[in-house]
């Protein structure tokens, strides 16, 4: 991922220009999602941003620990309330350790597309099973590409439109890579962000967790654990680390 994508000026207006994640019925399913998954040794989350998830989820009774890399978005964070209770590890999700064992690992809000490589994907993968306990899970929430829904000779795709917000997507399919464009209007002032992906299945994902050790348990379409179906634009997939084997 490139620290360079998430600056100081984008530090400073993320939440505001993500106002829309913190709504209650988007930010609640996956607390309670995560809460619900996470045991007596604790959760990391890869990619922690701002909190997000971290602080209510430390708030629900949960050791939460943090991985980031962006240094102007962990001093956004280490600004908030709560957010000394929560140890983070400056550095890349794919490479960086924080001290201990977890049995919950998180990654929310598509952020294993941040990773430009497949071989970037899948080192956060065998992170994420270095740095969980046996039996432990990986969280990943990720969008589907929207590949059906592009017509012939079309890349670009609206991913959100709101009343201070537009999200498109545009896509180069032969690299299997995207850009999400974000405009944002506040006080009458309109700012532009742009931020590169690399797009992945979820078939793709399950291989990378066999790499890493570990084996699907769970796949739904949302927080809200609604089935997953083969017109789902989302997935929140469960992996779990396989036990060492004795013989």
């Amino acid at each position: 991922m490139d620290a360079d994508v998430w600056t100081e000026r984008v530090a400073r207006g993320y939440d505001e220009s993500s106002a829309y994640l913190y709504a209650a019925d988007v930010l609640g399913p996956a607390v309670d999602f995560l809460a619900s998954r996470a045991g007596p040794a604790g959760a990391l989350e890869f990619a922690l941003g701002t909190g997000r998830v971290a602080l209510p989820l430390r708030e629900r009774g949960v050791r939460v620990a943090g991985i980031e890399k962006s240094e102007p978005m962990l001093r956004q964070f280490r600004a908030k309330p709560g957010s000394e209770a929560v140890p983070v590890t400056l550095g890349d999700m794919a490479t960086a350790r924080a001290p201990g064992e977890f049995d919950l690992v998180y990654l929310v809000y598509n952020g294993i597309t941040c990773l430009l490589s497949q071989d970037e994907q899948v080192a956060c993968f065998r992170n994420a099973a270095l740095h969980l306990t046996p039996g432990g899970r990986f969280v990943v929430e990720v969008f589907v590409p929207e590949l059906r829904r592009l017509p012939p000779g079309e890349t670009a795709r609206p991913f959100h439109i709101g009343a201070h917000h537009l999200g498109v997507d545009t896509y180069d399919l032969v690299n299997q890579r995207l850009v999400s464009h974000h405009y944002t209007i506040a006080e009458g002032r309109a700012d532009t962000f742009r931020s590169p992906h690399r797009f992945v299945w979820p078939a793709e994902l399950d291989l990378m967790a066999q790499l890493a050790g570990m084996a699907l348990r769970e796949r739904r379409a949302d927080w809200s654990e609604a089935p997953f179906t083969d017109s789902s634009r989302s997935h929140v997939s469960v992996w779990q680390k396989c036990p060492i084997s004795q013989g």
